[in-house]
């Protein structure tokens, strides 16, 4: 298995982390999180002129092409600049489930408005979805940018449906989220219309498949920015006459955030490039990758609060913003206690 990019996803990289670097700045993030927590001219650059929406979804069905490491990449560079985008549940979980599992027809309808950032979808699960016909009555408390979606991809894991925000069965009530970079809203099905996906199974891997590489490389981009910003810091920051960084424990700290974020580095890859390659460890590396590198994103954005000492704690600071994210992200499609029991249970069997 191959871990070095190639010269095409070394160009998507740079592209990438420039793209966010020059155009996600910490004033357009605060400006998005007091609207509806999306940046709207960030979004429409990033789908429209970057075209890099289509990334991991296939040609024929609209997208880009290519695979789980270019969209590790992407979602990489945005997780650094904790980017408010609604990437997660519109491109990587509802299109990616479109994409595998939509007839012709669906794909055809619904990808390209997805694709070019005109519609933005949410994705969620219920576990006690009541099913009869084409209509379906549930919903969730926690779907990713729902306020702002114009339809819902709902799954119960036995079917999967698409079902339009404008439904007068659907509710949606935005709900006061921590991470205000990445809104909740509760949504509500009552007899609304839902339209079956052709392939439910394939739909559900794929979004499953998609989602965890993204959250597990956006965990990534957000540490490796954590220390990058603590190091920064403790180059300017001078106490007792010298640089904080040239203090013994503060430099143990540093190291410690370092070897935490490489490691993470590793399994993120790992578990993209085992999905790209059809690997039989694919399944077991998304999980790992997952819960170890949403785990080491809180605990480095911990240390970029205490490292920065009392201007890490204020609300003028964007260390707060990493933190948040963080702590969504780690429990966020399950723990990372959940995850490792998957793990377990695949090389255990009943013995875990």
């Amino acid at each position: 298995m191959e871990f070095a990019f190639t010269e095409e996803q070394q160009m998507i990289a740079e592209t990438a982390q420039a793209f966010f670097r020059d155009n996600a700045t910490s004033e357009r993030v605060r400006r998005a999180m007091a609207a509806d927590g999306i940046d709207r001219e960030l979004w429409a650059a990033f789908c429209r002129e970057l075209g890099l929406s289509g990334i991991g979804l296939p040609e024929e069905t609209g997208g880009s092409g290519l695979g789980m490491v270019e969209l590790a990449i992407i979602a990489e560079a945005a997780g650094a600049q904790v980017a408010a985008l609604p990437m997660l549940g519109s491109l990587v979980q509802a299109a990616q489930a479109i994409a595998a599992g939509g007839t012709q027809e669906q794909r055809a309808a619904l990808l390209p408005d997805l694709i070019s950032g005109e519609a933005i979808a949410g994705y969620f699960y219920d576990g006690a979805l009541k099913v009869e016909g084409d209509r379906l009555t549930g919903g969730a408390h926690y779907v990713t940018h729902g306020a702002s979606a114009s339809l819902f991809i709902v799954t119960d894991n036995r079917g999967m449906w698409v079902v339009r925000a404008d439904d007068p069965g659907v509710t949606v009530t935005a709900q006061t989220s921590m991470d205000q970079t990445r809104p909740f809203a509760r949504v509500t099905l009552a007899d609304a219309q839902g339209e079956a996906l052709a392939d439910p199974a394939a739909a559900l891997a794929a979004a499953h498949r998609a989602a965890f590489i993204a959250v597990a490389a956006e965990s990534l981009g957000g540490a490796q920015a954590c220390l990058d910003r603590t190091v920064a810091y403790s180059q300017e920051r001078v106490q007792f006459g010298r640089p904080i960084g040239s203090f013994q424990a503060y430099k143990h700290r540093l190291a410690d955030m370092m070897i935490e974020i490489e490691q993470a580095r590793s399994v993120v890859y790992w578990a993209a490039c085992a999905v790209d390659e059809q690997s039989d460890e694919a399944d077991l590396a998304i999980h790992a990758a997952k819960s170890f590198a949403a785990d080491t994103y809180f605990r480095c954005a911990g240390d970029m609060i205490q490292l920065h000492g009392g201007i890490g704690f204020t609300w003028e600071h964007d260390a707060h913003l990493f933190f948040k994210r963080a702590r969504s992200l780690q429990s966020m499609l399950g723990s990372g206690n959940w995850h490792r029991e998957r793990i377990a249970t695949m090389i255990l069997g009943e013995a875990a």
